[in-house]
């Protein structure tokens, strides 16, 4: 079901929501609009497919939980990059500690950040099928047809990197037309962006369409040491060329190739927090990428499609970052000067990762055509090598580590028919992981585990307009290692994660199609949750102390929620768009040894049984119109906004709570469209990223734990230009 927009909804400040206050909103806002509706023109809603499941799928018949943003979406909000686009989703939320948003969590479960350690990833992203998970500085905006977020486990389709959900971007096919466009913007910030689009039919079965993009902006950041306000500035050029071809009337070939040169500054933090910083020597947030994908599709007599894929990825990253956040010379004059206190207490560095990340995935599927039983099956195999250098001042020599896996499963979905209106789908996955780590202070650790998947879905089809559904499903993450030699043994690896999601929901289509309802609840249960530690090491003279990251596990956690989405065609001129997001989210029988108010020394942690989990929310929400002034003029206005959440389950620090103002007025005239746009219009200030276990300022002797918080992007206003032709 196409919507013009695909967000979320809310009712300003929600307490601690219970399920049964969310269904009661929902079923108040679903009335609602149901009295409102009465006297309203016709006006449908158009329809939109989902292209991340083994089937192509109309939204309003699958069992899931999905959120769809379209490319009338993504130019609504003057969206450049993917972080912009999942501010939107109910119950995704995003971990900055770079330059770009690229830690997600959905549902509460997600990575927060990526060091030494070499972490499996809970949420996938795919762009046209090439896997971009832990990568996803690179995906920015251009040319997208659709994003996709698929909450839940989707092991079946993805297998174990998407523990927690599925982020699918789709971008424009090539068409048979020649045409393209060129599209800038210009903004606050000295941000600009310009963007061109050309599609070429070569002949009548062959063409191509090629995509170019440069971001730029100097970014949110003055630093005051440097007198520079372009140390956190923004500068990505991305390239994408796609080939069709029509081979025969029954073989289709695509072609996909794609290249990515980020060349972003880093630097976030400050002891006093804020947008000003004094580091004498600002970070970088680097990724160099080439990929390419091809796809095959065969189209057999008998209705079956046989389709085999074969992607690579190569990517090149450096992410490095001022330690101290200060420059040499920071404590002169100050408390904290080496002549008051007798001994330095300031210090100085710098640590940087290099990483050199290759993926390459072959995937085989066989589907069979539509009827009262309907299958496929397919084979899957994945090779990635992950070399990581680090350089780091307090370090003799770079530490090196050679982190390798190969993954091969098998997997496949069956729908049966078991009356006009019923239908039971049932979908397995068994993927085999060899994964072998070494690093060059002669660590040498392996491992060769076997997971499953599985889902069983009843689907209920009520009219030509609604559908039910309920859902089991199981996902995994495979364990994994860590590299830190301070650790006791018996830390050096962690295990496997488990997770089992029940789920049911409603979707449908109202009042001759301008209202479209999305409503889906759902409970979670994970088993050995993994989860990121940390701890503190000294040298014997007590100074300078090393923090050190890990992953363990805890004992089990739950998720208990809902997710609302409600698009209504007011009139022929006004669609209204919301979305809700509910989570209530806890650890089980989890001690932290990790936490600041434990006493390692002593063996006493702190108990985090009903611990809200980090990076969770209690609500997500987004509401807005969109109104058809006349043929040419068009206004968007959007208001979007999150609760307070925990940043880590190392300390008691959260988020505050805000909302957020978007805005878009558009004019077209003939082949040109111009707008005038903001975001974050209030100027509202909003973190992204949160450290609480330790103290960095040496102006109060590193006494305490204290909250370190990067910004989100404040208040931006621009121009932008497109023209189509």
């Amino acid at each position: 079901m196409k919507l013009p927009h695909k967000p979320q909804i809310h009712k300003a400040h929600l307490p601690k929501l219970s399920i049964a206050s969310a269904v009661a909103s929902s079923c108040l806002l679903f009335s609602s609009a149901l009295i409102a509706a009465e006297n309203t023109n016709n006006n449908s809603i158009e329809e939109i497919v989902v292209t991340a499941e083994l089937r192509e799928t109309n939204l309003l018949k699958q069992a899931s939980s999905v959120s769809i943003y379209t490319q009338a979406d993504i130019e609504r909000q003057n969206a450049s990059h993917l972080e912009q686009v999942l501010l939107n989703a109910p119950n995704v939320n995003l971990a900055s500690g770079a330059s770009r948003g690229r830690f997600i969590q959905i549902r509460g479960i997600g990575e927060r950040s990526e060091f030494v350690e070499p972490v499996n990833f809970s949420v996938g992203v795919l762009v046209d099928g090439i896997d971009f998970t832990g990568i996803s500085t690179a995906v920015t905006a251009m040319d997208v047809e659709q994003v996709e977020i698929l909450r839940g486990p989707q092991g079946t389709v993805y297998g174990a990197n998407a523990l927690a959900g599925l982020i699918n971007v789709k971008t424009n096919d090539v068409s048979p037309e020649l045409g393209g466009s060129i599209k800038t913007s210009f903004a606050e910030y000295d941000t600009r962006s310009v963007e061109g689009i050309l599609n070429v039919p070569l002949n009548d079965n062959l063409g191509a369409r090629i995509a170019l993009q440069k971001n730029e902006s100097d970014g949110y950041i003055e630093n005051t040491f440097l007198n520079r306000d372009d140390t956190q500035n923004i500068d990505e050029t991305v390239a994408r060329t796609t080939f069709s071809w029509q081979a025969t009337e029954q073989l289709a070939l695509d072609l996909i190739l794609f290249y990515a040169d980020v060349d972003n500054g880093y630097d976030s933090f400050s002891l006093d927090n804020g947008r000003q910083t004094q580091t004498d020597q600002p970070g970088h947030d680097r990724q160099e990428t080439f990929a390419a994908a091809l796809t095959s599709t065969w189209s057999l007599d008998n209705g079956h499609q046989f389709i085999a894929s074969l992607s690579q990825a190569d990517s090149d990253t450096e992410y490095g970052f001022d330690e101290d956040w200060t420059f040499v010379g920071f404590c002169d004059g100050l408390a904290c000067d080496e002549d008051v206190v007798g001994f330095p207490l300031e210090y100085s560095s710098f640590d940087n990762f290099i990483r050199d990340n290759k993926n390459t995935a072959v995937d085989l599927r066989w589907l069979s055509d539509e009827g009262d039983i309907t299958w496929l099956a397919g084979l899957y195999y994945r090779d990635q090598q992950v070399d990581l250098r680090r350089v780091y001042t307090f370090l003799d020599n770079d530490f090196l580590t050679d982190y390798q896996t190969q993954n091969t499963a098998i997997y496949g979905q069956v729908s049966f028919s078991l009356s006009d209106n019923l239908t039971l789908t049932t979908g397995a996955r068994i993927e085999q992981r060899d994964a072998d780590y070494a690093d060059n202070d002669s660590v040498r650790l392996d491992a060769d585990e076997t997971e499953w998947t599985a889902k069983v879905a009843l689907e209920y089809q009520v009219s030509d307009n609604h559908f039910l559904y309920a859902l089991v499903s199981r996902g995994f993450k495979f364990g994994g290692f860590n590299p830190n030699n301070t650790l006791e043994p018996e830390f050096r690896e962690y295990d496997s994660e488990e997770l089992i999601n029940y789920e049911v929901g409603s979707k449908g289509v109202w009042l001759d199609g301008r209202l479209q309802t999305l409503v889906s609840v759902f409970y979670q249960d994970r088993e050995d949750v993994q989860i990121t530690s940390s701890n503190v090491v000294c040298p014997p003279e007590g100074f300078p102390c090393q923090f050190n990251d890990f992953i363990d596990n805890a004992a089990a956690g739950t998720s208990l929620g809902l997710e609302a989405q409600v698009d209504f065609a007011l009139t022929d001129a006004v669609t209204i768009y919301s979305s809700l997001g509910l989570l209530d989210s806890e650890f089980k029988d989890y001690v932290s040894f990790s936490h600041v108010d434990a006493d390692p020394m002593f063996n006493i942690g702190v108990d985090l049984d009903g611990h809200d989990l980090p990076q969770a929310p209690k609500y997500t929400y987004t509401i807005g119109t969109n109104v058809q002034l006349s043929s040419a003029l068009n206004v968007d206005i959007q208001v979007q906004g999150k609760d307070e959440f925990f940043f880590s389950n190392d300390h008691e620090f959260k988020s505050s709570p805000y909302n957020l103002v978007n805005a878009r007025v558009e004019y077209t005239l003939e082949q040109w469209q111009f707008a005038l746009w903001g975001r974050n219009i209030g100027d509202k200030d909003y973190e992204v990223r949160g450290f609480g276990t330790f103290s960095n300022d040496p102006r109060d002797f590193f006494a305490e734990p204290e909250l370190y918080t990067q910004l989100g992007e404040p208040r931006v206003l621009g121009v932008s230009a497109n023209y189509t032709f």
